[in-house]
């Protein structure tokens, strides 16, 4: 139809009239980076746009102070749009470096690309509301401002609260290395902290008197490395010791923690092999005769994925087409592939999803849609999806070879090859967005089929109630 405001000529129209201003928007929350439910300049920075935009602003959803929604329009169909900017630990980069500073203080840096990830979703958010008004078409456009993906599950928080549940369809990225549609399920997780206490004493002169919680820390992370070869082969168990009881062996330990995250393909399954390790915790305990207190610390659901909304968007993905990266984009990559990317197992993850990925410097094609994939990584995009249809796209914004949760991809995150992956994702997601609502028989049918994928089974959120956000604020 000619002059169709919900046509993907017109929504790239749109998304390509104010990219300018949201590229500015993720360069400046890669500036700030903030860890997981700290995000506060981020949130304003995000609202600050929205709200300019006219979206309605709702803050403080399910209780936490860096989640918000802001919503455009009225009656249905109503869509999501998931934008995330936390940040991670330790990962502070200057831009556009190939070797790494050792000027750069130690704080946080964005090393998973979510200043792109809110800022892109925001752009497609704002692009799907331009083009519903300019012809008064019904339909509810929504931003979702989730926090702490890294370390605490906000979207379960809020899915718990009850944010999602009178969504249509839900639609999210990821900035990546490929560009790619995702059709893979992935990890259900729990995440929990085991606080050891015991009794102090001098090591040397009274060590009978003291029981180390050091000891039980240790003891335990032995107990779950004998466990892990009788779970699952595609369970997984990460751990950090958090607090090691001090400075001075002299003392006998007191206090020591540990983290936790446990992996496995459902949230049943996640539960089990936890129940096991809380068992090995405790038996830690017994042996040293301390204590042991366990604090869940976040949760995430298995991802669900729905075709019929996945089909919709590798179609408007294969019709947009790869970012356009120049010259200037290959010579940066280049460098930093000779310098900071060389890791042939990086190489060889990416190459195992297409041989020809190996050798190339950045992804300038579409990968087909794969077919009975799992990803091993954990995501809280997995809550929302058990409770509306979910969509998710991956577009190129690094370097392949780039690993996540490095500086070699904060030293990437505000350049122009990333703005442009970011750009191709808000088109995608705001031209899925629009055939959503120009055609409820999509809706229609991803609601069907989420219906049989959960056999009707209501989502009950992993995260216990008894947990609040404010329970693991300054501690994620």
């Amino acid at each position: 139809m000619q002059n169709d405001p919900l046509s993907l000529d017109e929504i790239v129209r749109r998304v390509n009239a104010k990219a300018a201003e949201y590229c500015a928007l993720s360069d400046r929350i890669w500036a700030m980076p903030e860890l997981a439910f700290e995000e506060h300049r981020s949130v304003v920075e995000h609202i600050a746009m929205l709200e300019r935009e006219g979206f309605r602003i709702t803050t403080n959803v399910g209780g936490i102070a860096t989640a918000f929604v802001a919503e455009f329009g009225e009656g249905g169909p109503i869509i999501g749009i998931l934008g995330e900017y936390d940040a991670l630990p330790d990962l502070a980069q200057v831009s556009g470096a190939t070797e790494l500073s050792s000027s750069t203080a130690r704080g946080p840096g964005h090393g998973c690309g979510h200043n792109l990830l809110g800022s892109g979703s925001a752009l497609a958010a704002v692009a799907l509301k331009d083009a519903i008004a300019s012809e008064g078409i019904e339909g509810t456009v929504r931003f979702y401002g989730c926090p702490a993906e890294e370390a605490g599950g906000g979207k379960a928080f809020m899915a718990r609260a009850g944010a999602f549940d009178d969504l249509d369809a839900a639609l999210c990225w990821h900035p990546a290395v490929v560009n790619e549609v995702l059709t893979k399920s992935s990890n259900a997780a729990k995440w929990a902290r085991f606080s050891f206490t015991g009794r102090a004493a001098h090591a040397a002169a009274d060590p009978h008197l003291g029981r180390s919680a050091l000891d039980a820390v240790e003891l335990m992370n032995v107990g779950v490395n004998y466990m892990r070869e009788h779970i699952p082969s595609n369970a997984r168990v990460h751990y950090a010791i958090i607090n090691a009881g001090g400075e001075f062996p002299n003392v006998v330990q007191a206090y020591a923690e540990s983290s936790y995250s446990i992996r496995s393909p459902s949230v049943q399954d996640a539960e089990r092999v936890f129940a096991r390790v809380q068992k090995i915790a405790e038996g830690a305990a017994l042996m040293t005769e301390t204590s042991v207190k366990v604090q869940i610390t976040g949760g995430y659901s298995n991802l669900l994925p729905n075709k019929a909304l996945y089909d919709v968007m590798y179609e408007n993905m294969r019709r947009v087409g790869p970012p356009p990266f120049d010259a200037a984009d290959y010579a940066f990559a280049k460098e930093l592939r000779k310098t900071a990317l060389t890791d042939e197992d990086a190489l060889a993850s990416v190459a195992g999803r297409d041989v020809s990925l190996k050798d190339e410097i950045f992804h300038a094609s579409l990968l087909p849609l794969g077919t009975d994939q799992f990803e091993l990584g954990s995501t809280d995009v997995g809550d929302v999806s058990w409770i509306v249809p979910t969509a998710q796209c991956q577009t190129a914004c690094f370097a392949i070879g780039t690993p996540f949760h490095s500086w070699q991809l904060v030293t990437q995150g505000d350049l122009p090859a990333a703005h442009k992956g970011m750009i191709l994702a808000a088109k995608v997601i705001a031209s899925t967005a629009a055939d959503c609502i120009r055609n409820p028989e999509i809706i229609a049918r991803a609601k069907a089929e989420l219906k049989q994928q959960t056999g009707g089974r209501p989502y009950v959120c992993p995260i216990p109630f008894e947990v609040t956000p404010g329970d693991l604020r300054a501690k994620a």
